[in-house]
C-alpha cells in the first residue's frame, strides 16, 4: 500500500474499466507533475483538476461528469458528484503508486503529500 495511513478505497465508479484506466493514467501524470514542482506541499484532487484545470471537456475526466448528467442530475450536481468521484479515484491512484504518500483530512477533501525516500541507484533485482 502506497498510502501511509490505511483507509477505505472505492472500487466501483459506474464507468467502464477502460475509461477508469484512462482517468487513472491522466491523474497519475498530474500527480507526477505536482511532485516535480511542489514535492513538499500537500495536494488534493481540486488542486490538480480544479481552478485553471476546471474545464474537463476533451479529457478522460469528462466521463465522470457525463455519467452524472446521463443520470439526470443538474449541471451543478453533476460537477459536485464528478469531483467526489475524482477524489476517490485519486486516492486509489496514490494507493497503487510505487511511491509512498501520507494523507491528512482537510475538511471537505483529503490532502496528500509524497513521502520523499532515498533514491535507489540500482533497480531491484539487478546487481
Amino acid at each position: 500500500m502506497a498510502l501511509l495511513k490505511g483507509s477505505k478505497l472505492r472500487q466501483d465508479f459506474g464507468i467502464p474499466s477502460d475509461q477508469l484506466k484512462a482517468i487513472k493514467n491522466f491523474l497519475q501524470g498530474a500527480v507526477y507533475c505536482w511532485i516535480k514542482n511542489k514535492n513538499e506541499e500537500f495536494f488534493a484532487a481540486r488542486d490538480l483538476m480544479g481552478g485553471a484545470n476546471f474545464d474537463w471537456y476533451g479529457t478522460p475526466l469528462y466521463w465522470l461528469y457525463d455519467k452524472h448528467i446521463k443520470k439526470g442530475k443538474t449541471e451543478k450536481a453533476a460537477i459536485d458528484e464528478a469531483g467526489k468521484d475524482l477524489g476517490w479515484i485519486l486516492k486509489s491512484v496514490l494507493d497503487e503508486d510505487k511511491r509512498t504518500f501520507e494523507s491528512r483530512d482537510e475538511g471537505r477533501a483529503n490532502g496528500y503529500k509524497w513521502v520523499i525516500s532515498p533514491v535507489k541507484t540500482t533497480p531491484e533485482g539487478l546487481s
